[in-house]
């Protein structure tokens, strides 16, 4: 009897556990959120945590709006388990590109910033080619694009920052342009800068593509068995690829919002934010290995770091600890993948 209720209770328990699972994101959010507000000095004037102010929040959001953004088009690529090392590359690319069309050549800031995507899908279309068409690995050729990426940053610039009279012949001599003070100026009324909103608005558009269309329903498929979904009639080769080219768009736009944060084109813009992209999909539970996770899940993944990384700054904690403790929520949240996994 006795051993029968044992049973019972344990049986209960390893349910609740497993249905908890899929909501195991929010709740690591929602346990960093309560750490921020116990831990975040108390404003002089109210007495309230600081961490917990509108401003705060927005500034969060706004401080990771490139990670965001990035993570977003690295979603797609690891739901077919596959992994994009050049984004932050292809981001600095972008930014120099960016930064010379508007302040070197004076061109329209929209139509500069269509051309911006346009080059990173491209750099994301390299890579798919290679990985879909030669089967090269994603590691191997996204490494490539990584240094040659880089490598044309340097080139197109000559090698210095993109910034109102570095040059002579530079349409733009004075003042930044204004395209890049409205982008992260904040909207009169709500407060939200509009690098913000261009993140938001990012993730919201892939959670719909991955979440309702063919398209985002064969990514799961490839990840999940690459063979079988082959066999079912999937083109895997055409998704992987289409996955890539969304990676290096994304890629692109966060290369505008770095521009325009910065106020300039810099070609060592980006250096390291693959990692920081990457960490946000495992963090927020998408499988590394493929076939499980989502995009809404990366908003959680980037929230969490940012979060972390502002209750850290907060309390005065230098960089190099910030790192660490990023480096060791990595390594947790990959354990509990594992444990998952078996």
């Amino acid at each position: 009897m006795a051993e029968s209720r044992i049973k019972t209770v344990y049986g209960s328990v390893g349910k609740i556990a497993r249905k908890s699972e899929r909501y195991r994101g929010f709740m690591a959010l929602l346990v960093v959120i309560t750490l921020g507000l116990i831990f975040s000095p108390r404003s002089i004037k109210t007495g309230w945590p600081v961490f917990i102010t509108i401003k705060t929040q927005l500034d969060i959001l706004f401080e990771n709006a490139e990670y965001g953004i990035l993570a977003a088009g690295m979603t797609l690529v690891i739901l077919t388990g596959g992994i994009d090392l050049s984004v932050g590359s292809v981001l600095g690319m972008v930014s120099c590109a960016f930064g010379l069309m508007v302040i070197g050549y004076g061109m329209d800031p929209y139509l500069a910033c269509l051309i911006s995507v346009i080059i990173g899908a491209a750099a994301g279309a390299i890579s798919g080619f290679l990985i879909s068409r030669f089967r090269v690995q994603a590691f191997a050729a996204t490494l490539a694009m990584m240094a040659a990426a880089r490598g044309m940053a340097k080139y197109i610039t000559g090698e210095i920052k993109v910034q109102p009279g570095a040059r002579e012949w530079y349409a733009i001599q004075g003042d930044s342009p204004s395209f890049f003070v409205s982008m992260t100026k904040s909207i009169p009324g709500i407060g939200v800068k509009p690098v913000t909103l261009v993140f938001l608005f990012a993730i919201v558009i892939m959670w719909v593509v991955v979440r309702y269309s063919r398209f985002g329903r064969h990514l799961y498929a490839i990840g999940g068995n690459e063979e079988a979904a082959r066999l079912s009639g999937i083109r895997v080769g055409l998704n992987k690829f289409m996955a890539y080219v969304f990676c290096g768009m994304l890629a692109g736009l966060a290369g505008i919002c770095a521009t325009c944060r910065l106020e300039l084109g810099d070609t060592e813009a980006g250096t390291g934010y693959e990692l920081d992209a990457i960490a946000a999909v495992v963090i927020g539970g998408t499988s590394l290995a493929g076939g499980r996770g989502g995009m809404m899940l990366t908003l959680m993944g980037a929230l969490i770091i940012g979060y972390i990384n502002k209750i850290l700054s907060l309390n005065g904690i230098t960089l190099a600890w910030r790192l660490m403790v990023k480096g060791a929520i990595i390594v947790l949240a990959v354990l509990i993948q594992k444990r998952r996994k078996t």
